[in-house]
């Protein structure tokens, strides 16, 4: 099968990129041809208050790769609709709704001939978790346009379907697909001393709840907290709730992208990595502490507890309930708890996973 797949890679950054590329390397295993059409700028850079490229690459880049649509040229759509009208199958990776005028420009341009290409939009999110107004007008349409979906979760599922009723929805869970850690696996040390400290990482946006964590860990004692990641909004927020709680020797604050060399040293230095997600799609980090060997605290947001086996590699509780993220915190620095956690830990296997995934993304 002839497959373009029109969404983010390098040098873009994130979770996003990585996925549009391991799903190229893994539809060309799988006998296909594929080619990758990239931004060579994918968003203004007022609606992403951060750094949006990398110098080096995180992964083995996809070497089929076009980066010629920009946000500010609809003329560079609708030519890359047109170009790929010989293709069998056109996958949208939809990671925002900014992008949805580009890949309307791009639907229209491959048009609706009959045996022309299947269109098919893959969702990370069908609907941010912080909205704009005109965010549901757009993934309407483009649902409406599409003659199907993929999403990641249930209730995903039923959002899309909520939005546009006529339009095939399959589901598969978001796989792994994260670079693999300098050296494999992290060595898990069952009997090791639990160093009294969490980490919190990624993207900080206000869906995570990292300002419920901070209230929790005042409850706590004797245990500190590292924050690695991009802050969406600014980070002065934050520092003013981590002093208001009597916080400042405790937690440490990292702004700005993690380099992927520089993840097992933060990991390595934890007793677990916390989710404390208000809401959620699919994550990557709780795959990501498994591949480094470390236990995960998160809430049953989204599909976050499908991932972590309460008492035996993690620690689950209630979204948005500091009371209840005190308790799981209070239950992993349980007398032995965290080392027995750290040893139930095992690395995610991803071929079934994508094996599913690539049979609901090429069934019709």
């Amino acid at each position: 099968m002839k497959i373009a797949i029109v969404g983010p890679a390098f040098p873009y950054k994130g979770g996003g990129a990585h996925h549009t590329t391991e799903l190229a390397h893994r539809l060309v295993a799988a006998g296909h041809e594929v080619t990758l059409e990239s931004w060579k700028a994918q968003y203004p850079s007022f609606l992403y208050p951060g750094e949006q490229t990398i110098s080096r690459p995180e992964g083995v880049p996809y070497p089929d790769t076009r980066r010629t649509l920009a946000w500010y040229r609809p003329d560079g759509w609708i030519r890359t609709g047109r170009r790929l009208r010989s293709f069998d199958l056109v996958v949208l990776v939809v990671l925002s709704p900014v992008q949805i005028p580009a890949y309307l420009g791009i639907a229209y341009g491959l048009g609706h001939k009959a045996g022309g290409p299947r269109l098919v939009a893959l969702c990370h999110n069908v609907l941010p978790h912080e909205r704009k107004p005109y965010d549901v007008p757009l993934m309407r349409r483009l649902l409406r346009r599409t003659d199907g979906a993929l999403v990641h979760s249930a209730q995903q599922a039923q959002l899309a379907r909520d939005l546009a009723p006529g339009t095939p929805v399959l589901t598969a869970g978001l796989p792994a697909h994260l670079p693999t850690p300098p050296g494999g696996h992290r060595i898990v040390v069952p009997d090791a001393e639990p160093a009294n400290h969490l980490l919190f990482f990624g993207m900080v946006r206000p869906y995570k709840g990292l300002d419920v964590l901070l209230r929790s860990l005042a409850e706590i004692d004797d245990v500190t907290l590292t924050v690695a990641g991009e802050f969406w909004g600014g980070v002065e927020d934050t520092r003013a709730l981590i002093s208001s709680l009597g916080l400042d020797s405790r937690v440490e604050l990292r702004p700005g992208y993690v380099p992927a060399d520089d993840v097992p040293k933060l990991f390595a230095g934890a007793d677990a990595l916390v989710l404390p997600y208000r809401t959620a799609t699919a994550s990557q980090n709780v795959f990501m502490a498994y591949e480094h060997g470390v236990p995960v605290i998160a809430t049953r947001a989204g599909t976050l507890a499908d991932h972590v086996r309460e008492g035996v590699d993690g620690v689950l509780c209630e979204p948005d309930d500091a009371e209840s993220l005190t308790d799981a915190l209070k239950r992993f620095y349980a007398p032995g708890e965290p080392a027995r956690l750290r040893a139930g830990v095992k690395p995610v296997d991803a071929e079934p996973h994508w094996e599913l995934y690539l049979d609901q993304l090429l069934s019709r």
